[in-house]
């Protein structure tokens, strides 16, 4: 059991937080190698689940669909005996369905078999659909909430998949965004083949890279190829999106047609997560990695970096993360908010660590310790 931790208490700003968050019940899920953990705060306290859901599958994707009368959770486990498969959840995660029939599975003749499932994501615009991202990369779609997926062809037979190459972790569709307002325009990224978008509804797709470097490729800015770590949607302009690549961040300000770098005043450009808070325009978080030859915090310190102007400038936040020098990753889908106000912000490293901040990422605390190596972090307003 953990209890909350809020900066500034005085005041009339201190008391409405305090306020909002004991009448907030907030579900936090957490994708490890070796099962899924949750974590629920009701009343300013945090509590865990005492055991582990899918004991020993890796967790790469999970969701938190709260669009319908009852929440859904969506877990994308890796079982090494029985292999990927996509289960759901109508009771906030304490007990779980897997269909009779493989939710997502590759038609025979692709050639293809899943690998893994790397994204889960409930459309913004379309209440009953959710779409997939897996590995080999392929975009499914889902029209029952996720019970049942079809495979998007036009992205599957796209005239450049045969140039796509895998990055180190894979060839893996990791990021999938959807629009409120048009429900036929998606926008996915792949490792390593970048940024695809469509505005039809998946029937065309076209590369979106433009300003994006890939500087491991003989051409540093290609049309495709560039190995893209994550992107993120901002709350208050839905056309400006954030790009954390393997080397560079960016920004888009027209849907993901052209991008500008916004690095400058970052430790370092090399990441892998990118987030957006929910309610704050302009107001991004990402984690700088050392570089791609050492994957550790940027200067072996454990700190998050916040802007609140689109890129224009970067703020460590470290208030209440470990001070002594630090070796925990965040991976790209390690790292979420909740949809609260003030935010809830959350992540998880590769040392087994979830930390959490209450007030938009201005301090921290130490949620767990000693998890097995953390894949995937969601959070959600559930009551």
């Amino acid at each position: 059991m953990v209890g909350c931790r809020l900066a500034g208490e005085g005041g009339e700003v201190a008391k409405n937080m305090v306020e909002a968050i004991v009448m907030t019940e907030v579900l936090l899920a957490v994708g490890t190698r070796k099962g899924l953990f949750i974590g629920r705060r009701r009343g300013g306290v945090w509590e865990f689940d005492e055991s582990p859901y899918f004991n020993a599958q890796a967790l790469y994707s999970v969701a938190v669909d709260t669009r319908g009368h009852m929440p859904r959770l969506l877990a994308g486990g890796d079982s090494a005996h029985w292999g990927p498969s996509v289960f759901h959840s109508d009771d906030l995660g304490r007990t779980w369905v897997e269909p009779e029939r493989p939710a997502v599975k590759f038609p025979k003749d692709t050639g293809a078999s899943l690998e893994r499932v790397w994204q889960l994501h409930p459309a913004a615009a379309e209440p009953e659909v959710v779409y997939a991202g897996t590995e080999p990369a392929a975009l499914y779609r889902s029209e029952d909430r996720g019970e049942s997926f079809d495979l998007v062809r036009p992205l599957w037979e796209h005239p450049t998949r045969s140039r796509w190459v895998p990055g180190g972790g894979g060839e893996g569709l990791h990021t999938v965004l959807t629009d409120a307002r048009d429900p036929k325009a998606v926008t996915v990224a792949v490792s390593t083949a970048g940024v695809f978008r469509t505005r039809d509804g998946g029937a065309s797709w076209e590369p979106s890279n433009s300003g994006v470097s890939a500087v491991f490729l003989p051409e540093p800015n290609p049309e495709f190829g560039q190995c893209v770590h994550k992107i993120a949607q901002d709350a208050a302009t839905p056309d400006r999106l954030y790009l954390q690549n393997h080397w560079g961040v960016y920004r888009s300000d027209d849907a993901g047609a052209h991008w500008t770098d916004i690095g400058e005043g970052l430790p370092s450009t090399f990441g892998f997560t990118a987030v957006a808070h929910p309610h704050r325009g302009d107001t991004a978080y990402v984690f700088p990695i050392n570089a791609d030859a050492d994957r550790v915090p940027a200067g072996h310190r454990c700190r998050v970096f916040r802007t609140a102007d689109a890129g224009g400038s970067w703020e460590p936040l470290s208030a209440g993360l470990p001070t002594e020098d630090h070796y925990g990753t965040v991976l790209r889908d390690a790292m979420c908010t909740d949809g609260a106000d003030p935010a809830g912000v959350y992540f998880g490293n590769r040392n087994g660590e979830v930390y959490a901040s209450d007030d938009d990422g201005d301090s921290w605390r130490q949620l767990a310790s000693h998890l097995p190596d953390v894949l995937c972090v969601r959070a959600a307003v559930v009551a």
